[in-house]
């Protein structure tokens, strides 16, 4: 017994004294075809390598991410604090052509005025509330710069704007004055003016400038519409609405 325990200690350190005699080499640095590898080292040499390639490939990934992140930040949408009406490209319109829309029976598909080469086409939701007879020749107020939508089939350019009750059970397109140029951009308060040029549809979109907006526009006691407490006004007047007081506009 004793001897056998001996030959096991003459053996192990005999294979202790080739281990020491052989430096040893970091896995970066490790050849497959260094004299003396062995099929397992070998593999697990391959497998170190692929975990390094995956692990260098991701933290490059992270990187360039957050590169991208910083180079093109999120712009957040608009609120109640910043909305401001001179994003907003409303202008006094006049209906030169006005039929019930084919396949909506709630729907007109209206030829607005709007002091461009060509009229827009926009299409509202007013049959319920306004006959067809009093939508023809009529001036209105309308909303330009909202990136076209299709409405059962027709593309609609804008949005004629509109006082409604709580109830959503009246409504009233906007009535500049009678003398109001088509085409003229309305503004808001006597200081309003001088305006910026409104933004870009796809900017409307993006930043979410009309849903800032339109919360904060209502009529007031005299049926007069309003930006928070500043009047809408044109050249000629202010804008109303026929009869709905403290509505809302949209």
């Amino acid at each position: 017994m004793a001897t056998q325990l001996n030959m096991r200690r003459c053996s192990a350190g005999a294979r202790q004294s080739r281990r020491d005699a052989v430096p040893f080499t970091p896995y970066r640095q490790f050849s497959a075809s260094r004299p003396g590898a062995t099929p397992y080292a070998q593999a697990i040499f391959a497998l170190r390598l692929q975990e390094q390639r995956l692990q260098r490939t991701a933290t490059c990934t992270a990187a360039a991410q957050a590169t991208e992140t910083v180079a093109a930040p999120v712009e957040a949408p608009a609120s109640d604090a910043t909305a401001d009406p001179t994003t907003m490209d409303i202008r006094v319109g006049k209906i030169v052509k006005c039929e019930q829309h084919p396949d909506a029976d709630s729907l007109y598909v209206e030829q607005i005025d709007v002091g461009e080469p060509e009229p827009r086409t926009i299409v509202s939701g007013l049959v319920k509330f306004v006959p067809l007879d009093a939508m023809q020749d009529r001036k209105v107020i309308v909303l330009c710069n909202l990136k076209p939508r299709n409405m059962r089939g027709i593309k609609s350019n804008g949005m004629v704007l509109c006082a409604s009750n709580a109830a959503h059970d009246a409504v009233e397109p906007l009535m500049p004055p009678a003398e109001a140029p088509v085409g003229e951009r309305v503004y808001f308060g006597e200081g309003g003016k001088e305006q910026p040029a409104p933004a870009e549809p796809n900017r409307v979109q993006k930043k979410k400038l009309w849903e800032a907006v339109q919360p904060l526009l209502r009529t007031d006691e005299q049926a007069t519409a309003c930006f928070r407490d500043a009047v809408m006004l044109t050249s000629a007047g202010p804008v109303r609405a026929a009869s709905l007081t403290q509505a809302n506009i949209a």
